[in-house]
């Protein structure tokens, strides 16, 4: 594009016959672009807090990789596989675990949940448990100096339901003895534990389903002796979880099943994603209802300048120089309209991050206010979506400027 056919378009949009953008069709285009764009960007920007505060609070309590196999490892195997996983410069912690599910009991109160033993050394290492501890510590041991029965670390909403406190003795009904116990031939096997710590890691789910114990103490309630049921990895930052999840799917083979952070919870993420995605659908309809009001004002500027545009093209000036004047037109309408709500919508986010405009119950929510994050990505997509319905708009218009025969336009003057 030249500076004739920027010059012209630029006159056209800005002179008096145009109205100075007092024209109401080509006021009510340029409020209907900053309006979408703003709330796209808003709306984009929210999406990207809850997804940030579902991460940290994930991530922080679940390994960043999780090796399993069907059925168990034994002793062997697991050395192995352990030697293969920390032989990665990535992975800066590991441990062995092995879960099921069982049933405890406490007074007249009880919950199936589910059971992960792991090693007490490893258990600050590769999962974030022990800056959740509100009441007790980490500790797994055997009371009475090994004698007594082992130590479990329950959520905060499994120990309300079971009215427990840190010292309460719980029993555990032991999953390998209840076919025996229903079918008459014995009776269901129990164990004692000792509450020695309760956390909160802000999720519901694992704050009432989810107990710890020493991998010992799982082993003699899931009757797996000497068995492993996976490893748990922390690597040094989860953006690079992806890549070691890949090596060593390489480098153990299809026998194993090695999930990330992410895989752990797809589904989860799948239903944010889906839901971002619609938003961005549904919100960029207002971009596109203010784009049929650019082609409007441009379709009454071509009937308005008709005798102009046939002067020009008489003069010598191309069809596809009058093809490029209202593209520009069409293009600075939506430049004006995508930058103006790129400026609000920024404007209310570092708003909404600064100064909490729009809080949350923090006695129902984990977060004091409706979080937000501006990503670079999201400004792009939205200024693309914004410029690209503009231009499409102004298509129509200019073809149909283009189309003007100067001989039937001046047959009269």
């Amino acid at each position: 594009m030249n500076g004739v056919e920027r010059f012209i378009g630029w006159r056209y949009l800005v002179s008096k016959r145009s109205a100075r953008f007092i024209n109401v069709i080509g006021v009510v285009s340029v409020a209907g672009i900053t309006a979408g764009v703003a709330a796209l960007l808003i709306a984009l920007s929210v999406f990207n807090g809850f997804n940030s505060v579902v991460t940290s609070v994930l991530v922080s309590f679940d390994p960043h990789i999780r090796v399993e196999k069907k059925g168990a490892m034994d002793g062997t195997e697991y050395r192995e596989v352990s030697g293969v996983v920390t032989s990665d410069p990535r992975v800066v912690a590991s441990s062995p675990y092995i879960s099921g599910k069982a049933l405890i009991t406490a007074a007249y109160h009880q919950r199936v949940v589910s059971i992960r033993g792991i090693e007490e050394r490893d258990l600050n290492a590769v999962t974030g448990i022990g800056s959740k501890i509100v009441l007790g510590d980490t500790s797994m041991a055997a009371a009475g100096g090994g004698d007594g029965p082992p130590g479990i670390i329950i959520g905060i909403t499994l120990a309300d339901r079971l009215s427990s406190v840190v010292g309460s003795s719980l029993t555990i009904v032991s999953p390998a003895g209840l076919q025996p116990a229903l079918t008459g031939a014995g009776t269901p096997r129990q164990f004692r534990f000792t509450v020695t710590g309760i956390f909160e890691s802000q999720n519901k789910e694992y704050d009432a389903a989810v107990a710890f114990t020493s991998i010992e103490a799982a082993r003699s309630l899931f009757e797996k002796p000497g068995m492993v049921g996976g490893i748990d990895v922390r690597v040094s930052d989860i953006s690079v979880a992806g890549d070691v999840r890949d090596a060593l799917r390489g480098r153990l083979g299809p026998s194993y099943v090695i999930s990330t952070w992410y895989d752990l919870h797809r589904s989860l993420y799948s239903v944010m994603q889906i839901e971002r995605w619609s938003a961005y659908v549904l919100l960029s309809l207002i971009i596109a209802v203010a784009s049929f009001n650019v082609l409007g004002s441009l379709t009454m500027s071509v009937i308005e300048k008709k005798r102009d545009l046939a002067v020009l093209q008489s003069f010598g000036l191309p069809r596809g120089s009058v093809v490029k004047i209202f593209l520009f037109e069409g293009l600075l309408t939506g430049l004006v309209g995508t930058v103006a709500g790129i400026v609000i919508g920024l404007a209310v986010v570092l708003l909404q991050r600064e100064f909490h405009l729009f809080p949350l119950d923090p006695t129902v929510y984990i977060i004091p206010a409706i979080p937000v994050e501006i990503r670079f990505w999201d400004l792009l997509s939205v200024a693309v979506a914004s410029m690209g319905l503009a231009s499409l708009a102004a298509l129509f218009p200019a073809r149909r400027a283009a189309s003007v025969d100067p001989v039937s336009a001046l047959r009269w003057e």
